[in-house]
C-alpha cells in the first residue's frame, strides 16, 4: 500500500476527541522492572526488551506478518534470554504476560483524565495490546469508566504507527482526522498520528524525549505528565 503522509501538520479546527496510547503513556511499564532485575540481574534490560518489542512490532507490520503484542513480547523475552545466556522457562513467559496485563497507571493519570472529561472532551484509547478475556490493562486499573471506547490494533492486524491503525478510528467514529488528538509517550506514535491529520500530545515520561528534527512535525502539546497536559489542552482547545 502506498501512503503519502499528510504534510498539513497544523490540523483544521480544535480536536474534541482525545485518544490515548496505553502502554507507558497511561500505565507504568517500570512496574515490570523487578522481573527483569531478577531474571537478568539488571533492571535496565526492561528498556531493552520494550525497545526491541516496538522494533519487531514495526518489522512484522512492514513485512506483512502479524502476532499479538503479548505473543511478540514473550518471543522477545526468549530472544534476550538467548543473547544473555539466561534460561527462560514457560513460567517466566506466563509471568511476563500477566505482568503486562496488570501494570498500574501513572499517578498523574486519574486527575488528567478527570480534567479532560469535565472539560467536555471525548476520551478513548488506542493500544498495540490485543483484547483479552482477562480484561484490558486499563480495565484492571479501574479507570476505564473515563473512557468511551477502547481500540486495539488487533482489529487491523497492523501495529502503530501504520496509518491504517489511526484511520480505523476516523472510520469507526465517522469523524475527520482533525477531530482527534492522539496522546502518547512516544514520538514514533505521535508522528504516525500526525501523518494522517491528527493533532498530537506528547507526554515526556522518564526515558522519552521529543525528536528535534526540523523536517518533522512537533506535537501540538508537550508536557511532563497528563495533569499538566490536560491544563494545556483545555487552555488551547476549550
Amino acid at each position: 500500500m502506498n501512503y503519502a503522509p499528510n504534510r498539513n501538520w497544523k490540523s483544521m479546527g480544535n480536536p474534541s476527541i482525545i485518544v490515548f496510547d496505553v502502554n507507558e503513556t497511561l500505565i507504568d511499564i517500570e512496574s515490570i522492572g523487578p522481573f527483569f532485575e531478577r531474571k537478568f540481574g539488571d533492571r535496565k534490560v526492561l528498556r531493552e526488551w520494550f525497545n526491541q518489542l516496538i522494533l519487531y512490532s514495526n518489522v512484522i507490520t512492514l513485512s506483512g506478518y502479524y502476532e499479538t503484542f503479548f505473543t511478540l513480547g514473550q518471543g522477545v523475552l526468549e530472544m534476550l534470554g538467548t543473547i544473555y545466556g539466561v534460561s527462560i522457562q514457560p513460567a517466566d513467559l506466563e509471568e511476563l504476560r500477566s505482568s503486562m496485563l496488570s501494570m498500574p497507571v501513572h499517578k498523574d493519570v486519574p486527575e488528567g483524565l478527570l480534567l479532560l472529561k469535565e472539560a467536555g472532551f471525548r476520551l478513548m484509547t488506542l493500544t498495540n495490546s490485543p483484547p483479552s478475556d482477562d480484561g484490558t490493562p486499563l480495565e484492571r486499573t479501574g479507570l476505564d469508566h473515563f473512557i468511551e471506547r477502547q481500540f486495539s490494533v488487533d482489529s487491523v492486524r497492523r501495529f502503530k504507527p501504520a496509518p491504517e491503525v489511526y484511520l480505523l478510528i476516523t472510520e469507526l467514529l465517522n469523524v475527520p482526522p482533525s477531530a482527534i488528538c492522539l496522546v502518547a509517550a512516544h514520538i514514533w506514535d505521535t508522528l504516525g498520528a500526525q501523518s494522517v491529520g491528527f493533532s498530537a500530545g506528547f507526554v515526556a515520561r522518564t526515558g522519552n524525549a521529543a525528536l528535534p528534527v526540523s523536517g518533522l512535525p512537533r506535537p501540538d502539546v508537550i508536557a511532563p505528565d497528563l495533569t499538566q497536559m490536560a491544563h494545556q489542552m483545555i487552555a488551547l482547545w476549550r
